[in-house]
């Protein structure tokens, strides 16, 4: 029994083949530039996807596939399990594209190619925000106008939450801990890059809110910033709204503080001494700090910090810096195991840390396939 996941971008299609039950990859890959050269559009992309999987010997009539499982950003209020995609369902998610411009829209296109590619199959959304659904209202709310939030649907929703629920559960699992036990935060730390806080199994907050580009500084999203700037900006520097938008979507950021958003880059950049890379490693590592302690504030009591994605996984020097000097709060790294490598959940603390801080692979492709599967 297999689930072919499709993860949708603007100019890119991921895949996956999954095997649920044993977390099995036959075989995952991405298809780049769409929409550019022999790309031409999402038809094109998933036709080369196939093309793909029958050059490795993986032919679609002999995979045993039960589903395919869409990642969907943005469910809104109302969207919040694994759902059987129809007519109906494809055109609330285009509804809700205001809300996530720039993930709904292609999520759609791939929903619509895949649908029409493989008929005979159940197609299944499974949503970002469904993890920070049930959000305490204290957490959820912004504090406007609740009458215009209600029109319009203003609240916070939260993102990542499949990496969120996924990494949480596999540090319970390392741990041998009963997941509703265990006080936690987790770190998402990719080109988007969220926090999320997690008490005793269930999202008490996270740092994303009405759209993906609150909260951490990101690789090219401003996060957390002063709503009076984009006033400011359409008043005074004559800037658009769709200017801004675009300015604080894919300009901002360690990008648009240190002129590269991958930060293996940006560490290039710093150790060939460019104090602007220098700056924007330390506003991105100083606005992680302060959400590891508000976070740590919110719970309580914190039993575990895990961080996973790219940078998170992989970036010795943010982990290390993110939680330096923090042992009379509970947190104590151990510097061997933190720069040991490996692809396996971890632990980087030191034996004696009230607070175990760990790395967790993330596995958001097998995170949809198990949804899927249990669905169908």
């Amino acid at each position: 029994m297999t689930v072919l996941v499709i993860n949708s971008g603007s100019s890119s299609l991921k895949y996956a083949v999954v095997k649920p039950a044993t977390g099995e990859f036959l075989a995952d890959g991405i298809i780049e530039q769409v929409g550019e050269g022999p790309i031409a559009d999402h038809d094109a992309a998933l036709t080369a996807t196939f093309d793909k999987l029958a050059a490795e010997g993986l032919h679609l009539d002999d995979l045993g596939l039960v589903a395919v499982g869409h990642r969907v950003v943005h469910g809104g209020k109302k969207f919040y399990r694994p759902t059987l995609i129809d007519d109906a369902l494809v055109e609330e998610i285009e509804e809700l594209s205001p809300l996530a411009p720039l993930h709904n829209p292609p999520a759609v296109l791939g929903i619509e190619v895949a649908r029409r590619m493989l008929p005979d199959l159940p197609h299944i959304a499974v949503f970002d925000t469904a993890f920070f659904h049930n959000l305490p209202l204290a957490a959820e709310m912004y504090a406007i106008d609740r009458k215009l939030a209600d029109r319009w649907r203003i609240r916070r929703y939260g993102f990542h939450g499949t990496s969120h629920e996924y990494v949480s559960r596999q540090a319970a699992e390392f741990l041998g801990r009963r997941y509703g036990s265990l006080n936690q935060i987790v770190l998402h730390l990719g080109n988007g890059a969220s926090a999320s806080a997690i008490a005793n199994g269930s999202p008490v907050d996270t740092s994303m809110g009405l759209t993906p580009m609150e909260g951490l500084v990101m690789g090219t999203r401003s996060g957390d910033i002063d709503p009076g700037i984009i006033m400011y900006l359409w008043r005074t520097a004559g800037m658009s709204v769709e200017d801004i938008e675009t300015m604080l979507n894919r300009n901002s950021g360690v990008l648009g503080l240190g002129g590269a958003n991958d930060f293996r880059d940006l560490r290039r950049l710093i150790e060939s001494g460019d104090s602007a890379a220098q700056l924007a490693y330390d506003v991105y590592v100083h606005r992680l700090r302060k959400y590891v302690g508000a976070y740590m504030a919110v719970l309580g009591r914190t039993d575990v910090i895990s961080f996973t994605a790219g940078v998170g996984e992989n970036d010795i020097g943010v982990r290390r810096d993110a939680l330096a000097g923090l042992a009379p709060l509970g947190i104590e790294i151990d510097e061997a195991r933190n720069a040991g490598p490996s692809r396996e959940v971890r632990c980087i603390s030191t034996p004696e840390s009230p607070i175990t801080v760990l790395v967790v692979p993330t596995n958001e492709e097998l995170a949809i396939a198990q949804a899927c599967a249990e669905m169908v």
